[in-house]
């Protein structure tokens, strides 16, 4: 559903080219959470931003969904993010004008679908999240964790099969922070979605089926989370094991 080939992202030119990202290559299956785990500055909210298609790789290809974006219009990748890529972020970025309901019926709207055909499946995805008694409030009538359920509602609504989220659980409590894991992973296991996460966290990582390490822009490794959180830490922070 994700794949990047040999991807690289540099800023400026010549003396002063900085690179994100380094000759970067994965791919993310049908039904599979990918987290990825780094030190801050090694490139791990740029390999979701490529990978989402919000920005261009300087060389190498991005496929979605099996569709190469290099030489798509913007309208077009516009569309395949409306349609198929939906987004979680660390500071939920819902429109405090809005309702719950509203805010997650957005890109429905925004998709051109009708107003009333909008609300229904924001309505029903709120409600399979725990939310169906919220959806009339606003986001400053929400806890830390319900607005969070209400931005992976509005990722995962309509015909979405690709779920990418930047620490999405770093504003909230361990507890929180748990319970909007198991949300993203039971996206992937019930429906079917492809999920990459970014996060710092090994034990929140260790919710993914693999887990990347990325390191000054490079793909350094990868593994199963099978041995544990404290495996991940010290793959993550190489030198800080101990």
């Amino acid at each position: 559903m994700i794949e990047l080939r040999q991807v690289s992202k540099s800023y400026g030119q010549g003396d002063a080219e900085v690179y994100a990202l380094r000759e970067a290559s994965l791919a993310a299956t049908e039904g599979e959470m990918v987290a990825v785990m780094g030190p801050s500055g090694s490139g791990k909210s740029t390999l979701l931003t490529i990978a989402g298609t919000l920005e261009e790789p300087t060389i190498g290809d991005v496929l979605v969904a099996g569709q190469p974006v290099k030489n798509m219009s913007k309208a077009k990748k516009a569309q395949l993010r409306r349609r198929t890529i939906g987004y979680v972020f660390q500071d939920f970025n819902l429109l405090p004008g809005l309702t719950a309901a509203e805010n997650v019926s957005l890109p429905l709207e925004l998709d051109g679908a009708p107003a009333r055909k909008a609300r229904i499946a924001a309505l029903k995805t709120l409600d399979g999240l725990g939310l169906g008694n919220r959806a009339g409030h606003y986001p400053d009538q929400l806890s830390g964790g319900e607005r969070q359920r209400v931005a992976i509602a509005r990722a995962v609504i309509g015909e979405r099969r690709i779920l990418l989220a930047d620490e999405p659980s770093g504003a909230l409590d361990s507890v929180n922070s748990e319970a909007i894991m198991r949300l993203l992973h039971s996206a992937c296991k019930d429906n079917g979605m492809t999920a990459m996460v970014v996060t710092h966290d090994a034990q929140l990582a260790s919710w993914a089926d693999r887990v990347i390490f990325i390191r000054d822009g490079r793909i350094t490794d990868q593994t199963a989370p099978a041995a544990g959180p404290e495996s991940l830490l010290a793959r993550a922070t190489p030198g800080l094991e101990k």
